[in-house]
Formats: structure tokens, C-alpha cells, sequence
């Protein structure tokens, strides 16, 4: 046990743990202000949801001993047991791993809400927390990190910090999830402006923080790797901001608050699975190239008729591609320790290996989560009734409001039974 690398990864384990209240601050900035509470709970709830599956039965089937071809691992683990203070996974405590891991189931299923934002039941949302971590994370990350995973240790594509099990998986859930729910009531047709930009900025910034600790803490160690793979997201995070605003000042006219936030977020979720893989001018690449491409990529929605509300699909699902597609030109030696990409000599087959585990990933993804959707819409209903919606998740469900003004819509007073959750369905209808 090396207390360098264990120190390093106490600190990085609550910066990614931290992630979770910025990414609620980011989408709570982003929805109207009928719904922010609803969004705030939706991630910080997710919190207490993924810790409790995780350590019964997740930590073990991620990451135990390979049970069935490298799809998932054994339940030799489950309730955390055989782990001991005194256990190591490599030069850190394997409890401390197994915490640092955690946070990452965490803030992947938290990202899925921004795709339902403003019309998911919060109480479906109970139950798909827990089972999606446990269907759809789980197995995606012992393809990619698990021993005897598929997807790195027998196909041999790379991803050093999560773009499939975290990007890729939750764009596509995201994707599948919003098909299901079905659009919200006015879209394409009402403003649905962003209520508070400084709070999308704040949440960013939260994130931006924790990300360092997301990509350089999964160097695992206080070396050269982690800082390698600190530095190219910063670096990533910077030309990814600045791509977006160059398209939003070319195309619209204006580089606007929302767009930084947004660009930033899109080259952080890019370099997340090549920071480990690329040097510094291919994170600046990646970066870039995720800013431009992202902020085209949200407004697919509007064409092909799929509300994702708080574009996880425009960012995270194409962010984590690009970024894990572009491993298969930039990746270099001195980064991998073997494989080249098509840019430094590889030839095309790193790049058809991250193209094939791409796929595979997003396939899988996406066909489990409308599975359960279409499931859980069945047996419990997955989607509040119109009068919530119009009403406002925050006050039919939380009995709360964001902002207290004393009155509701067009003048409405706030009744008692609305602020003590007796009747918040009997809110009128107009507010």
C-alpha cells in the first residue's frame, strides 16, 4: 500500500463524489422554475440509490473474479464481504477503490435525468435508479475496467476514465428513456429557457472541479499518468468552450453564458476516456472537436422529434463517442504503453476496435433502459399526469418551491394544503 497513491485518491474520490451536487446545480439551473427542486432531488437522491445497490451486489459484479465470458463479474463480494481495511487493489486500499468507483456509478445514473427533466414520476425515478445501475452500469463496466472485461482485456480498445460506462451509457439510456416518457407539453412550441444562468455556470464550474479528480484519479496513483491526465482536461475543457462559442458567434450571432457552460461540459466529457491515451495536442483536438461537433449535435432534437430536455444526448452520448473514437487516431505510446493510433503509425485497427466497443456499448445501453422504461411505464407509469407537468414537479410532488414569492402563476395564492403536500393536486390549474 502506498500512502502517495492512497492520499491522492481520497482527494479525488470526494471530488467525483462532488460532481453529483454540481451536475444538480447545472440541470437545476437549466429547467424552469416549476421544476428545480425536482431536479436537484432527482440527482441528489440518485446518491443514496446507486451507494445501497453498489455495495450489496454492484461493486462485486463490476468488479469481481470474471463469471461468464467477460460480461460479468461474481457475487464473491456482495455486501462488500472478504474486503477488509487492510485489503489492496493494486497500491490503494480496495475499499477505498471500491468508494472511488461508486462515485462514478453515482453521476452516470444522475446524468440520465437531464434527458426527462420536467415530466418523469419521481417515483418511477426510485425505481430505475437502483435496477438500471445494476442491468446497464454494471455489466458496461466490467466490460470496460473489470477483470477479464471484454471490451479492453479481450477486444483490446481503450478507455481510461469512462467514456463508454459513463457518457456513452448514460447519452443512450438518456435517448431510450426520452422515447418512452414522449415529448414535454409545449415542445417545439413554448420558451423553455434555462430559469438561472449563474447556477448553470456554479454547477459547470463544480464539475469542471470534480473532473479532475474523475480523470486524473483514475491514474490510481499520485505519478506522471495523472498528471498527464490532469493537464489534457483542463486543456480539453478549454478548447472545448471555446468551439462552441466560435460556432454560436458564427452561426447565431452571439456567444452566450449557457454556451460556455455547455462547451466546457462537451470537451470534458470527450477527453474522459482519452486522457490517459492521448498527448496534449490530441486533448486539445478531442476538446475542440467535441465543442463544435456538440453544439450542432443538441439541436438534432428539433429535427428528429426526441425531447431531451437538457441535451444529454447533444453532449454526453456524441461528446463520449467522439472522444472515444479519436483514442483510435491520436492515442500515442508513451501515453498507452503499447497501442498507437492511426496518427502515430497504429493503422486502422485501434481505431475498429474503439469503433466495434462504441457500438456495442450504445446498443446495449439503449435497448435495456427502453426495456425497462417501457416495463416500469406498464406496471407503475413512468410519466406524471398533465396536470403535474403544467403545475410543476415541484409543488405536486415536493410540496416546495425554489422561490417563494407568495403566490403561484398569475396571482394565485399559495394554499396551505399546497406547502403542507395535502392536496397538491388541487393547485389550480392555471398557476
Amino acid at each position: 500500500m502506498n500512502t502517495g497513491d492512497t492520499a491522492w485518491l481520497l482527494a479525488a474520490t470526494a471530488l467525483v463524489l462532488l460532481m453529483t451536487p454540481g451536475l444538480a446545480l447545472f440541470y437545476g439551473g437549466m429547467v424552469r422554475t416549476k421544476s428545480v427542486l425536482n431536479m436537484l432531488m432527482m440527482s441528489f437522491v440518485s446518491i443514496a440509490l446507486v451507494t445501497v445497490v453498489w455495495l450489496a451486489a454492484g461493486y462485486s459484479l463490476a468488479f469481481g473474479g470474471d463469471a461468464f465470458a467477460g460480461l460479468v463479474g461474481g457475487l464473491g463480494h456482495s455486501g462488500m464481504r472478504g474486503i477488509g481495511p487492510d485489503g489492496v487493489h493494486g497500491t490503494v486500499p480496495t475499499l477505498l477503490f471500491a468508494t472511488f468507483q461508486l462515485t462514478f456509478a453515482i453521476v452516470t445514473a444522475a446524468l440520465i435525468s437531464g434527458a426527462v427533466a420536467d415530466r418523469a414520476k419521481f417515483s418511477a425515478w426510485l425505481v430505475f435508479v437502483p435496477v438500471w445501475t445494476l442491468l446497464v452500469y454494471v455489466p458496461v463496466a466490467h466490460w470496460v475496467w473489470g477483470p477479464g472485461g471484454w471490451i479492453v482485456d479481450r477486444l483490446g480498445a481503450l478507455d481510461f476514465a469512462g467514456g463508454m460506462p459513463v457518457e456513452i451509457a448514460s447519452g443512450a439510456s438518456g435517448l431510450a428513456l426520452c422515447l418512452v416518457l414522449g415529448p414535454r407539453l409545449g415542445f417545439k412550441k413554448d420558451a423553455m429557457r434555462p430559469h438561472n444562468l449563474p447556477m448553470v455556470i456554479l454547477g459547470a464550474g463544480l464539475l469542471w472541479f470534480g473532473w479532475f479528480g474523475f480523470n486524473a484519479g483514475s491514474a490510481l496513483g499520485a505519478n506522471g499518468l495523472a498528471a498527464a491526465a490532469f493537464l489534457n482536461t483542463l486543456a480539453a475543457g478549454c478548447t472545448g468552450l471555446l468551439g462552441w462559442l466560435f460556432v454560436e458567434q458564427r452561426r447565431d450571432g452571439h456567444p452566450t453564458t449557457l454556451g460556455a457552460a455547455s462547451g466546457a461540459v462537451a470537451g470534458l466529457v470527450a477527453i474522459t476516456p482519452s486522457c490517459g491515451t492521448v498527448s496534449l495536442l490530441g486533448a486539445l483536438v478531442v476538446g475542440l472537436a467535441a465543442g463544435v461537433v456538440c453544439s450542432y449535435a443538441v439541436s438534432w432534437k428539433f429535427r428528429l422529434n426526441y425531447d431531451d430536455s437538457l441535451d444529454v444526448v447533444g453532449v454526453h452520448l456524441v461528446g463520449g463517442v467522439i472522444g472515444t473514437l479519436l483514442i483510435g487516431l491520436f492515442a500515442e505510446r508513451a501515453m498507452t504503453g503499447g497501442t498507437e493510433g492511426l496518427f502515430y503509425g497504429g493503422g486502422l485497427v485501434p481505431l475498429g476496435r474503439q469503433l466495434l466497443a462504441v457500438a456495442a456499448v450504445a446498443l446495449y445501453a439503449f435497448g435495456v433502459t427502453y426495456g425497462l422504461g417501457r416495463l416500469l411505464d406498464k406496471v407503475m407509469g413512468l410519466r406524471a399526469s398533465e396536470d403535474q407537468e403544467h403545475t410543476g414537479l415541484d409543488l405536486t410532488v415536493h410540496a416546495e418551491t425554489a422561490y417563494d414569492h407568495g403566490v403561484l402563476g398569475h396571482g394565485a395564492p399559495v394554499s396551505h394544503s399546497v406547502l403542507t403536500g395535502t392536496s397538491a393536486q388541487k393547485v389550480d390549474s392555471q398557476a
